[in-house]
């Protein structure tokens, strides 16, 4: 078993609005009910993607406001450090539940432990903590997304009639438990065709933290190594493509290799428009949030909720209840279905020169 890998224990969606009540037990009451509820939540980074701060604080904060819950967010901005103080803080201020977003799994448990200890219910959000001790886990099947990343690259290779095409790999953070998650999902379906000889493995790499600028020189690198010999990029979020498409652009090359992605962000949406990237996976943030905050709400009030779902950490070796939601991927022709969901704004995405193109591909 790969280190990170992430075992779903039951089968299904979780419909939104189903989780059901269950006594108090096995922490239940950590929060107490003579505490006023209050949640802290710690977003890891604004730099990575722009979720966190554009979709993720805000649909939070609409959940926690409609339940009329006092709440703390605050973005750690990538610093472990700082990650740790924010956590201490809201502790010390009387957070009853915690949720977290790590930057990795070594400060992530420190945390989750340190708030354990204190009477503080908790959630991993979006990330799993490998040997941690939330109480749920929420988030997207990020197998499944790494599955349509794969299949989506092998669509826009069939599409263009590549030959052998030879496929580079821009792998997320080697810290975050997801990116080996969404490795694994791209792999089952990739490395079928290295195996048979229809593809040829090229570059594969890790991008630290995410970071969009060393993804850049990355890809750069991977260019300058094969010759420009690369008909295919497998970058594990939008960023990392964007970042890729950059350098593709100075070698008039966009358009001409397929760039895979994910969070459907605007500039990618506004990417896909143009030909320039192959495909997103977007995740319906709303749905991830709202799952969260209804469980947050539960656990700061001192109550408990059955998910019907598990997933295993395979290094705390316990099966952590969880939502895991379903990711849909996105080409030219369904770009409209993320502004339809109210994800970004048609003002967003249709500006300038992509006004016309909007138009073309039926948003209005």
């Amino acid at each position: 078993m790969r280190k990170g890998f992430l075992a779903v224990g039951t089968v299904g969606l979780l419909a939104l609005g189903s989780l059901t009540a269950c006594g108090d037990d096995s922490g239940g009451d950590q929060a107490g009910s003579d505490k006023t509820p209050k949640i802290g939540v710690i977003l890891p980074d604004s730099k990575s993607s722009v979720r966190w701060e554009t979709a993720d604080r805000k649909f939070l904060e609409e959940a926690f406001k409609a339940a009329n819950v006092d709440y703390d967010i605050q973005n750690a901005q990538g610093d472990k450090t700082q990650f740790q103080t924010i956590a201490d803080q809201m502790i010390t201020s009387g957070v009853t539940a915690l949720m977290i977003v790590n930057l990795d799994s070594g400060t992530g448990k420190a945390v989750l432990d340190k708030a354990k200890s204190q009477g503080v219910a908790t959630i991993d959000y979006d990330r799993l903590t490998l040997g941690g001790s939330a109480e749920y886990y929420v988030s997207f099947d990020n197998e499944a997304v790494g599955k349509l990343q794969g299949e989506g690259l092998v669509k826009c290779l069939t599409d263009q009639k590549v030959e052998k095409p030879v496929v580079a790999y821009l792998n997320g953070s080697p810290t975050d438990n997801n990116a080996t998650l969404f490795k694994n999902g791209y792999d089952s379906v990739l490395k079928p065709k290295f195996d048979a000889n229809e593809y040829v493995k090229g570059p594969d790499q890790d991008v630290p933290d995410w970071d969009n600028a060393q993804a850049a020189t990355i890809f750069e690198q991977m260019l300058t190594q094969t010759s420009g010999k690369i008909d295919g990029v497998l970058s594990a979020n939008d960023g990392l493509g964007n970042a890729a498409i950059s350098v593709l652009k100075k070698n008039k090359l966009n358009g001409k290799v397929p760039v895979t992605g994910q969070d459907a962000d605007p500039q990618a949406l506004q990417n896909i428009l143009a030909g320039d990237q192959c495909m997103t996976v977007y995740k319906a943030v709303k749905q991830e949030a709202d799952a969260a905050a209804e469980l947050a709400i539960a656990l700061a009030k001192g109550e408990r909720k059955e998910t019907g779902q598990t997933v295993k950490d395979p290094e705390g070796g316990r099966d952590v209840p969880a939502v895991l939601l379903t990711p849909q991927a996105i080409y030219k022709e369904n770009v409209k279905d993320v502004i339809a969901d109210g994800y970004v704004t048609k003002e967003q995405v249709c500006t300038g020169d992509f006004a016309a193109l909007c138009t073309e591909a039926g948003i209005s």
